[in-house]
């Protein structure tokens, strides 16, 4: 025998045991539907490996582990697959999650279940046959078991801790285990004790069990194994790991560290159990040990298959009348189901049915009073009156340095508080505020990080292919001849730089003939365009003008044929085309001077004289002012009729050139449709007859 330790503070709530443990494990049946999460363990979600309307067998795996700390799910039963859909968690946030509905054909056809010697596998294999099957902490923690079972590099294995203490009141389901299956769950503990080579192996049981001491203890006799089944002191929370490691070894596991890198390790009875009907019969977890008790008739332990909505398994217990919900773990660290749909899972070790007598409505909270006794309970030393106040003033920095993260949240403090404050509330608020912030300080260091590695990136790109294009040049310049070099040196042109003098000046001459041909033409142009202007006559208004007679199109002007007809003369008649619009915009120019001398008559706003010459082709006299009355009339004859007539011959003249302007182009188009240069010319320059 060895001594025992003991750990600071804990209470001694009434346990309401007895009701449960007196009849032994019974088999719950198939219900009509099972609904299977998919998340089930600490860590990733599972794959989803089925889909609606697959057939599927008792045991066969429906969700794969995505990642190293996940466990595998599998089919409680034989049936076809529903829906791979959300469904109602049971969990205390009552969100959906994803889960595989399975309708039970009743057949109970297994999967070819094959039998594992863990000695004849290496300890990697072993483990990865513990997460495909799905072995996880049975506790109530979940954490994936295979995960657990590598040793630490840092510190020797030297205890391995097998949790039966179950201290939670209303709970019975790891006592009723021991009590009928203690041989299995020995076995169990042999692996775990073979994978991580162990000095001690621990089984520790509270002393309220004395029927479970017993078995475990003539088990480990029959087997022959060297494990000490030691009773430890009926005390809330003794079944909490790191408060047996301190019963049974003595040391304390600080929250910043795990138990195995101070050499101790601890699992629960039912994950033992798990494993060992994993390996040994090929079996996954598909069913647990579940305690069915509180406001019941016939409360009991059901082996339960995972996914047995609620509904069907609370009536196993025929509820009372006055039930007013179900709670799920136990008094003093459960929580209340979301719903009736909500379905068995590897984590459900207690379902409690609750009443007004069972469990009456909490009183109201009052102020704190800092009496001090939340810190005598606390089984980790903390202060949990002053987490109160950081928390609550969402002090969440000053909570953190109080140790927040230590407190395993056991309800030691709740249960002793006499101004009723639920105190663990406050705490799990804290927790997923300050987990919140982190996880967004971590997203955004992830991004800067990304962001200055992508500039860096860039950088180093730049610098790369400035580095290359140096090279090159290097290259290229080492690739020369010598006499090049020599030649450039003594002043005489290479071949590159005469090419380029001789395309300049080819250039340059291409340009000078460009130069000269278009002033022949501009000549040649200006000479048909005076023999082609008609006689000037007085002008005749808009209205009484005559359109010019059109050539037809295709009829060659002067009798001469289109054959006849050459480049030249399509070039001349474009000239032709542009000496016309500079004569129309002189005009333009003229009227709108003429207009703005408001003391000239309308003819000579016109651009006319009273012969009908125009007034740009006569000369006037140096010493007369441009601004000067016309002869014979003096500024005081002008009136506002004159106005008036220079205004209504301004208008006359616009309708005229924009008459001229839709002629000309007509005549253009069907002259260059002919090639007609004469035809062109003369459509261009002719305007109403006046």
């Amino acid at each position: 025998m060895f001594s025992l330790f003991k750990f600071k503070g804990g209470v001694k709530p009434q346990t309401h045991k007895a009701e449960s443990a007196g009849a032994p494990i019974g088999q719950a049946p198939l219900p009509a539907q099972l609904i299977v999460p998919l998340h089930q363990s600490i860590g990733g979600f599972a794959r989803p490996l089925v889909k609606t309307g697959d057939r599927v067998l008792k045991g066969q795996r429906i969700g794969e582990a995505d990642q190293w700390i996940s466990a595998a799910v599998h089919a409680p039963t034989s049936g076809r697959v529903l829906a791979v859909e959300e469904r109602l968690a049971a969990h205390p946030s009552g969100l959906p999650t994803l889960s595989v509905v399975i309708e039970p054909d009743g057949h109970e056809a297994w999967i070819d279940r094959q039998p594992t010697d863990h000695l004849a596998l290496s300890p990697e294999r072993v483990r990865e046959r513990l997460r495909d099957a799905g072995v996880v902490g049975l506790g109530g923690a979940v954490f994936p078991s295979h995960a657990k079972l590598s040793a630490s590099r840092t510190a020797a294995m030297e205890a391995l801790i097998i949790n039966g203490a179950e201290c939670e009141p209303f709970m019975t389901c790891d006592d009723r285990l021991m009590r009928e299956r203690a041989e299995a769950i020995v076995r169990g503990v042999s692996i775990f004790r073979d994978l991580l080579e162990p000095k001690q192996v621990f089984i520790g049981i509270e002393d309220n069990k004395p029927e479970a001491l017993q078995a475990m203890r003539e088990a480990v006799t029959r087997l022959g194994v060297d494990f000490s089944v030691t009773a430890v002191p009926t005390l809330y929370p003794a079944g909490g790991a790191k408060q047996l490691i301190r019963v049974l070894t003595g040391k304390e596991v600080p929250a910043s560290r795990r138990s195995p890198d101070m050499g101790v390790q601890c699992f629960n009875v039912g994950t033992a159990y798990s494993a060992w009907k994993a390996l040994a019969c090929g079996e996954p977890v598909i069913s647990r040990i579940i305690t069915l008790t509180g406001n019941l008739d016939a409360p009991r332990n059901w082996e339960t298959l995972i996914g047995t909505p609620l509904r069907d398994f609370a009536l196993l217990g025929r509820p009372r009348p006055d039930t007013t919900g179900y709670l799920m773990g136990g008094p003093m660290m459960g929580f209340e189901l979301p719903g009736l749909d909500a379905p068995m899972i590897k984590a459900s070790n207690c379902i409690i049915a609750s009443s007004p007598t069972l469990f009456p409505p909490p009183p109201p909270e009052m102020p704190c009073i800092r009496c001090g006794a939340c810190a005598q309970a606390c089984p980790h030393e903390l202060q949990p009156f002053e987490l109160y106040w950081f928390s609550r003033a969402k002090n969440f920095d000053k909570a953190q340095a109080y140790n927040l993260f230590e407190c395993i949240e056991c309800g030691c403090c709740s249960y002793v508080c006499p101004s009723h404050i639920p105190l663990v509330q406050y705490f799990r608020f804290a927790k997923d505020e300050i987990r919140t912030r982190e996880r967004e300080k971590a997203q955004a260091a992830a991004a800067k990080a990304r962001f200055e590695f992508r500039n860096e990136r860039s950088e180093r790109e730049k610098a790369e292919k400035a580095e290359r294009l140096a090279k090159a040049a290097a290259a290229r310049m080492a690739a020369k001849p010598a006499d090049a070099g020599a030649a450039s040196a003594a002043g005489a042109p290479t071949d590159a730089e005469a090419a380029k003098k001789a395309a300049i000046a080819a250039a340059m001459a291409r340009a000078r003939k460009q130069r000269e041909a278009a002033q022949t033409k501009a000549a040649s142009t200006h000479e048909a365009e005076t023999d082609t202007q008609p006689p000037p006559h007085p002008p005749t208004p808009p209205d009484m003008a005559a359109p010019p007679p059109v050539a037809a199109a295709g009829t060659p002007a002067g009798g001469q044929s289109a054959g006849e007809q050459s480049t030249d003369d399509k070039a001349a008649a474009k000239q032709a085309l542009i000496a016309a619009a500079k004569e129309r915009a002189q005009r333009m120019r003229e009227a709108k001077m003429a207009a703005a001398n408001t003391h000239a008559p309308a003819e000579q706003a016109l651009g006319y004289d009273g012969a009908g010459k125009h007034v740009a082709e006569q000369s006037a006299p140096p010493d007369t002012p441009s601004d000067a009355p016309a002869v014979g009339q003096s500024t005081g004859e002008q009136s506002a009729d004159d106005k008036a007539a220079a205004k209504q011959a301004l208008i006359a003249a616009a309708k005229e050139r924009a008459q001229r302007m839709r002629e000309a182009r007509q005549a253009a188009a069907q002259a260059a449709a002919a090639g007609d240069k004469t035809a062109a010319t003369d459509a261009e320059n002719s305007g109403p007859q006046r």
